[in-house]
């Protein structure tokens, strides 16, 4: 998918599901920077049969943990947000079923993941701030295998397509 169809689609129709002030230019552009950046918006299962799902590829996680989709589901400040996305997607409110349920609906995908940027406690960066957007990519993501090479070409990709 093209950056500029996933904004103008399952982004756009994500964030028509969660308040108004959750869609803003520097959140469609770091959602987009990162579903670029991890799955390039092709891949909706991680590639090697591993365990991330959806556009930006979510790892299950564990209540433990408090990453991935189970981190969204019980965090204060999503939490009431995912079960609202979760029942206009026609998605049972449990970590499993949502997590399964990303490999095949973008719109839920697009926003879980912003639902996971709306935990960090800073403000979303600037559209042209690239640094600034990697930083919270790597402490809201936290991948693997980041890759800091791809991310200034994904990020500059989000912005033009924002």
């Amino acid at each position: 998918m093209e950056p500029r169809d996933f904004v103008r689609g399952p982004l756009a129709s994500a964030l028509d599901l969660l308040p108004r002030g959750m869609d803003t230019p520097k959140a469609q552009v770091m959602v987009t920077a990162i579903c670029l950046q991890e799955s390039g918006l092709i891949h909706r299962k991680q590639m090697g049969n591993g365990p991330a799902r959806g556009l930006a590829q979510f790892e299950m996680g564990t209540r433990q943990s408090r990453g991935g989709v189970w981190g969204v589901y019980l965090h204060d400040a999503s939490r009431f947000w995912l079960d609202r996305l979760c029942a206009a997607r026609g998605v049972q409110f449990l970590p499993e079923s949502i997590w399964r349920a990303l490999e095949t609906d973008d719109v839920l995908a697009a926003g879980v993941a912003r639902l996971l940027l709306f935990t960090d406690p800073f403000q979303l960066p600037a559209t042209d701030d690239a640094d600034g957007a990697w930083g919270l990519y790597l402490r809201t993501w936290r991948p693997g295998k980041p890759r800091p090479e791809t991310w200034p070409d994904n990020h500059r990709r989000a912005r033009e397509a924002v």
